[in-house]
Formats: structure tokens, sequence, C-alpha cells
């Protein structure tokens, strides 16, 4: 019997998303955006003290392969010749940060998730020895100094884990966030890994000068990190290496970025002005400034956008993070167990119609964009004995639009932009009261893409767009296979209003939950040089004078 001819569908580009809970690759064909076929694999995250969150960068890399594999065996029983695949593009969580063995291969610690507070006391550490009239941290890479990027997470393994101090001393270890490590691990590994990253991920290391788009050596001096560990910084959209081994050997790596650009990207927002919101594990806005950086005074990153080739130029956006979004519906599930399933949060809320009075501020890694506050800590509250788990599940997707309102205030009081519609994108997309809820907390209307993977189509535009391959276009009559939906607010402004500044006053309720302040070396040295005869006679006198103060025998 002769076997069946392959289906001719024109050329096609394939898209890497290593995202924070699960990975995907996704193939999608390069003249229309069709996609044609996808595999997902949940991941899993490791908490070994409170407030870290770890994951095992070998698990991440098996799960692209396997990813890649099963997508393939899928495209294959449709008939689809997988030797159409033309590109192979990434867009990968960002700030997550690995350190391997260059000689082996193997991962020297766990990955250390963007979402970690670990590092808390370095960076108090840090903060003061930047002059108070010279920020020159944020001057260089447009970040506040935070937990959440990559060089205090790389300062915190040279400190504390012995394997890092050795590997770095004996010139075997590699630095790189999640893409580097994949990019050099698909590329060959220790037989000729290609040690790369782009501009965007370099970006939020908080070690690249986005001005002169290089590693900035006062930077590396300041966080003491030796700049031979890093990898080298190329485009979004170029070609790195070629795939060893697997159903897509020799098929060329040529696109990379964080995967908010690359969002930003799929989401065709090329215009100064544009601005898109991902709702996944985090939240993220962005807003295209163009080809200069706007320095934000409320709250907002300024970060490297894209650059879409070589000798293209590069463009800057408005940044506003927020840290838990997705993350709160994984949060009731697997941790309160009032839902089986994320998206049975919908059902519930669509139940409830409304959250009764009940506000959640979901800061479980304290607050990022606008206050950047690590010592805020969750909070639900407004509860009566009415509240059930249906007000609670409606809260929980308030907390995410309530979020989001706060970026595009921050956003409009930096870049002066009234936005009248919101684009969106991300898994969280597809579950419509969230949308409503949105559209009604903005009290604008939000447009949502038929296809949520734009962080995935972004990463195959960028790669199937790079010299060298050059078989995607960027002209929007391209896409035709997308549409949009448009969702208009339902209810008054006033209404909007009040249960925002409700919010905000929750939010109010969250500050200074955990002291983050490191103590001083002098206090330290206090204490140290106490005896322990001091502080027994201390707790006894205490204990005494509050008996007599409050009258017990």
């Amino acid at each position: 019997m002769a076997a069946a001819k392959k289906a001719a569908v024109g050329p096609l580009v394939g898209a890497v998303v290593q995202g924070t809970n699960s990975t995907r690759f996704l193939v999608f064909r390069a003249k229309t955006a069709e996609l044609l076929g996808h595999h997902q694999v949940e991941l899993t995250q490791e908490f070994p003290k409170e407030g870290w969150v770890e994951q095992d960068p070998k698990e991440i890399l098996q799960s692209v392969y396997e990813c890649i594999a099963r997508t393939c065996e899928k495209l294959d029983q449709e008939n689809i010749d997988i030797s159409n695949i033309k590109a192979i593009g990434i867009s990968n969580q960002r700030e997550t940060t690995v350190i391997w063995d260059r000689l082996t291969g193997e991962p020297l610690y766990n990955a250390v998730v963007w979402l970690d507070l670990r590092t808390q006391s370095t960076v108090e550490i840090l903060s003061r020895k930047i002059p108070g009239n010279n920020n020159f941290v944020k001057s260089k890479t447009g970040l506040p100094l935070s937990t959440y990027f990559s060089a205090v997470k790389l300062r915190w393994m040279l400190d504390n884990v012995r394997k890092v101090q050795k590997a770095v001393e004996e010139g075997r270890a590699l630095f790189g966030t999640i893409d580097s490590w994949l990019i050099w691990s698909m590329t060959g590994g220790v037989n000729g890994g290609v040690h790369g990253t782009d501009v965007t991920n370099a970006s939020r290391t908080m070690l690249f000068n986005i001005h002169s788009l290089e590693w900035d050596k006062e930077l590396c001096n300041f966080f003491e990190i030796p700049i031979h560990i890093l990898p080298n910084v190329w485009s979004c959209s170029e070609i790195y290496g070629l795939m060893k081994g697997g159903a897509l050997e020799g098929v060329p790596i040529s696109g990379c970025l964080g995967d908010q650009s690359a969002a930003l990207v799929g989401q065709m927002c090329f215009q100064e002005g544009q601005a898109k919101n991902t709702y996944g594990t985090g939240c993220f806005l962005l807003c295209n400034t163009g080809q200069k950086c706007i320095f934000s005074e409320h709250g907002l990153l300024t970060t490297v956008a894209y650059k879409l080739g070589k000798d293209k130029p590069v463009y800057y956006a408005l940044e506003g993070s927020v840290a838990i979004a997705g993350a709160v519906i994984r949060w009731l599930k697997d941790n309160l167990g009032i839902i089986k399933t994320s998206k049975e949060i919908e059902s519930l809320a669509k139940e409830a119609g409304t959250s009764y009075g009940c506000y959640f501020v979901p800061a479980f890694s304290g607050l990022y964009a606008p206050y950047w506050e690590p010592s805020a800590r969750g909070i639900i509250c407004g509860l009566t004995q009415f509240t059930n788990k249906c007000h609670i599940a409606f809260a929980a997707l308030e907390a995410v639009c309530f979020q989001t309102r706060e970026i595009l205030e921050a956003m409009n009081r930096d870049c002066g932009i009234l936005f009248h519609h919101l684009q969106v994108d991300g898994n969280m997309t597809s579950n419509r009261i969230l949308m409503q809820l949105q559209a009604d907390i903005l009290h604008i209307p939000v447009i949502r893409s038929s296809l949520p993977e734009t962080t995935a189509l972004g990463a195959a535009m960028a790669a199937g767009a790079a010299e060298g391959v050059g078989v995607w276009s960027f002209k929007p009559e391209d896409l035709s296979a997308i549409t949009m939906e448009r969702i208009e607010p339902q209810i008054q402004a006033t209404e909007s209003e009040i249960r925002y500044s409700t919010w905000k006053k929750a939010v109010m309720k969250t500050m200074g939950w955990v002291s983050t302040r490191a103590p001083e070396n002098g206090e330290l040295a206090i204490f140290s040089s106490m005896p322990l005869g001091f502080f027994i006679v201390s707790s006894l006198i205490i204990f005494i004078g509050a008996r007599y103060i409050s009258g017990m025998p």
C-alpha cells in the first residue's frame, strides 16, 4: 500500500513557549499564521522554603524536547510534512536564573524562578551601596533594584552555593536565563552549544546597559559578577545555531524574545503608543515607546521591547509587572482546594455574579508595579458569614483586573497616552467573566485575539523573518487566520470607580506585613557580643513587670 501523500502547506515555523507553569511547542503556517499543531507539558515548581521558588532546568529542557517530538508526531498523523518547518523561535519566562557546567552540561543548582524572594536581604544590602543622588542601576537598566531580576539571584548563588563558586573559580560556569540554557542545550550543549541570549532577555538581568546594548562593566562590578560567565547578546531575529538531534535536526533557531516582548510582537504592536496585556502566571502590560527610553516616575519599568534583526533599530517599552495573576487561580486549586481545575473558576464566579464586598489582594510575592513593596503579603478582606467560595473566586478574578487598572493609570501618567482600548492575550483570556470584568473595571473596550497564543506567534514571526530564513512577513494583512473580538464595558463608570477605590483601600492593608530590612553590621555586633545571661535576666524582668502591671499574682 502506497504511503499517504503529505499535504502541501507551504513553509512552517515552530515556536517554543517556555513558561513558569508549562512548556508548549506550536507550529504555524508562515503565510497566514494559522496554528497547525501543538503540544503542552505541565511543569513542577519547588518551594524549598517560604518565599523560595525553584524549577529543575533538566525537567524544563526535557519538556521542550517532548513537546517538539509530540507535535511533530501529531503533524505527521495529519499528513503534514515536518520538513516544511524552516525555523524555530523561542520565548521564555524571563529573569529565571540558571548556572550550569559547560564541560558536563549539568546545572549547578536549580533554576531560581523570577517570583523567588530569597534575595530580599541581598537587595537591602546592595541598595545601601547606591548613592542617593545617582541611581546608576536604574539609569543604565531601566529597572529598580528588586528580587525580581536575575543579577541578585545570580549574586545569591555565588554567595551560597559551593558548587557554583568552584565552577566559577575553575572557569567552568555559564550563566543564562531560560532562553540561554535552552539554546545552548539544543544547539549541541557540551558539543559546541551556542551560549547566547537576546536583547529583551538581557535587559531583564540588571547587568545590561539598555542604551549601549552591551553588558555593563560598572554593573558587573557593582554586583560582583564575573563578566566572562555571561552569554553573547543577539538581536531577537537572526540565526543563532542549528538544532542538534531529534525530529527537527538541522532546523535553525532564529528567533528569541522574552515572553512579554514576544506577545507585543505577536499582537503587532509596532507603533509608538500601542499596548498589550498578557494574562499568564503574572500579568504584564507593555506599551511601545518607539526608539526612545521613557523612564517612569510612577513605578513602571523601562525595558527593551524588541530588535528584529542585527541591523534593525531597537524599540523600547514601558512595562507594568504584576506578580500574581493566573497564579492566584492555581493557588485556589492547589492550596485551598476550592476548585479542581483552573477552568472551574469561571463557573464559580458566574454563580456568584459579584464578590459581595469581598476583596482579594494576592500579594504572595510582595507587590510589583506600581508599588515595588516587598513587605506586602496577600489579604482577603470584607468577609461576612454570607461569603462563600464563589465570592472568593469572583474576587480573585477582580484582583487581576484591578491590578491591570493600576498599571494602565501609571502608564497614562508616564507617557500621557489616554488608552481607548486594551489588546489582551494569554491563556486567561478564554475566561469570559474575566474579560468582561476587565472591560468594566477599566471602563474601556477590551480587544481579544482569536489566537490567545500570541506569545508563540511573536516568537514564530521573529524566527521566520530572520535573515537567511525569510519565510514570514510582518504585514498585518498576511495574518489572515487571526480575528479580533471587542468586549465593551457593561457597568456605569461610577460603579467601576467605587469598586476600584475600595480595592485600593484593601491594597494599603497589605503593606508592611514582613520586615525586609537587613540588620546593620553594628546591630549584629551588639547582639552577638551580649552574653546569654543578659537575655535571660532581661526576659525575666519583662515577664515580672508585665504580671505586675496586669495585676496578676
